[in-house]
């Protein structure tokens, strides 16, 4: 398949596919006047690792931010990497998927409307202290030092400033829940 009909087939924007190839994530051949292609086996077993259809067997991973772009940018890296990956867009339904199915890890913003980030780890650690949290921030200049330490006093095992790399976010991940 030409670059244009995997990411058709894949349902994600051709850069996307573009970029999951040069990391190794989707394999790709080139022709010999240099074009790249994909082969629909390769494909359909990447769909079956990753895709919202396939496997639902990794850790689960609970994404809490108030933006659906990041948590889908989150969750996509996640589940390339072996997760299953359940969304949140703030406190409420944080704590109803929590009650429904225990994740064995939160990723959780700083800054929501409503309830922050700050008091849902508070109320995270009374009620499901075992849980792994780690959390992140997109204020201008990232996570400070003070940020840090009041995340780690409250119970949160790791804190990522935003814009982050979801390479450094998975390997964290890693760190605390293997996939």
């Amino acid at each position: 398949m030409t670059l244009g009909q995997a990411a058709k087939f894949l349902g994600v924007a051709q850069s996307t596919i573009r970029k999951w190839s040069d990391q190794g994530r989707v394999p790709a051949f080139y022709t010999p006047g240099g074009h790249r292609r994909y082969r629909r086996r390769d494909l359909e077993l990447f769909l079956d690792r990753s895709g919202p259809g396939g496997r639902k067997d990794g850790p689960l991973v609970l994404v809490v931010d108030d933006d659906p772009l990041l948590r889908e940018f989150v969750r996509v890296n996640l589940e390339t990497e072996g997760y299953t990956v359940r969304e949140a867009a703030g406190a409420d339904e944080a704590l109803a998927a929590i009650a429904d199915q225990a994740p064995q890890l939160v990723l959780l913003d700083v800054v929501m409307p409503g309830v922050d980030g700050w008091e849902l780890l508070q109320r995270l650690q009374e009620l499901h202290g075992s849980i792994p949290v780690i959390m992140f921030s997109g204020q201008v200049g990232g996570a400070t030092d003070t940020e840090q330490r009041g995340a780690e006093q409250l119970g949160a095992k790791g804190f990522v400033g935003k814009p982050f790399d979801p390479q450094e976010l998975v390997e964290r991940a890693k760190q605390l829940v293997p996939a």
